[in-house]
């Protein structure tokens, strides 16, 4: 009875088997169908990633060549306006350098799509400053533009005004300056004892007095005037000496021969200047000029001649 009954368990076995190799053949199927899937979602992925990396590429290219546009008004910028000129294109070099990695993960993408939104506002807002900030410049040029106007009006009228003062000013010191009344001018020679005595010859001569009046001014002040004297020799060349200073009058700089000053009162005083000769010999022969200046005018002039 036994031997009978061991053939039919062979079948048995063999068909587990094939049972097995069935499952396996279809889990293998099945994953392949699942990995070929997954493949398939990456590549959509990675495509849909790419994608979208360019079309943010394209915007920053946009953004920028926005602020390049709105720059190019070279418009005043505040110190604050720059500081958000320089963030802005600060943050596109950032997301560009962020946008060039070679993948980036679905996290990474969509912070750099915020971060290009976010943006996308500050530079719509930093392009509103500039346009409104270039329509203030461009009615602050206009208010410039006329107050230049009207100041060039007021500046003429204050040039012509200040013209006219000088003018008048000129006039009133011309008129102000001291005039001589009379004048003369006496050679003397100094003896031992220290006498002077007045003459007539060049040889004995040591020194001159100026004697001369000033003509009643009303306007002149009445005060201390300095006095500049110049003492032409008979060959019409000043005389110099270590009292010599230079002096403005009658529009131009002259050099003294000497400088005094006197006290005008306007009383009809006669007024004596006395000058020693520094050279040796003190005088020669001839007619010497002399000539008085003050206020910036001419005084008066006289001569005296030595035999």
């Amino acid at each position: 009875m036994e031997k009978e009954n061991q053939p039919t368990q062979a079948p048995r076995k063999n068909s587990n088997v094939i049972y097995f190799l069935i499952v396996v053949v279809i889990a293998l199927l099945v994953t392949d169908v699942y990995l070929y899937m997954q493949k398939n979602k990456s590549d959509v992925r990675v495509a849909s990633t790419s994608d979208e990396k360019v079309r943010l590429q394209t915007e920053l290219d946009s953004l920028e060549a926005q602020i390049e546009q709105v720059n190019a008004g070279k418009a005043k910028m505040t110190a604050e306006m720059i500081a958000a000129n320089d963030s802005l294109k600060t943050k596109i070099r950032v997301l560009r350098s962020e946008l060039a990695k070679g993948k980036l993960t679905e996290a990474e993408l969509s912070k750099a799509q915020e971060d290009v939104k976010q943006l996308r506002y500050f530079v719509t807002k930093y392009t509103a400053d500039i346009e409104e900030l270039k329509k203030q410049n461009t009615s602050l040029t206009t208010e410039r533009d006329t107050l230049k106007t009207n100041l060039a009006t007021v500046n003429e009228k204050a040039t012509n005004l200040e013209k006219q003062n000088q003018d008048l000013n000129t006039k009133v010191q011309a008129a102000s300056a001291l005039k001589i009344g009379a004048a003369n001018v006496v050679a003397y020679k100094v003896r031992g004892s220290g006498k002077e005595v007045d003459v007539t010859r060049a040889s004995p001569a040591k020194k001159i007095k100026i004697n001369f009046t000033v003509a009643s001014n009303p306007v002149a002040a009445k005060a201390n005037h300095d006095i500049y004297i110049r003492i032409l020799d008979p060959t019409g060349n000043l005389i110099t000496t270590s009292d010599t200073v230079t002096f403005p009058a009658d529009g131009q700089d002259l050099q003294s021969t000497y400088r005094t000053s006197i006290d005008y009162k306007d009383d009809g005083a006669q007024y004596v200047i006395d000058w020693v000769s520094q050279s040796d010999p003190a005088f020669v022969k001839g007619t010497y000029t002399v000539i008085l200046y003050s206020d910036g005018y001419t005084m008066g002039k006289t001569s005296f001649t030595l035999k």
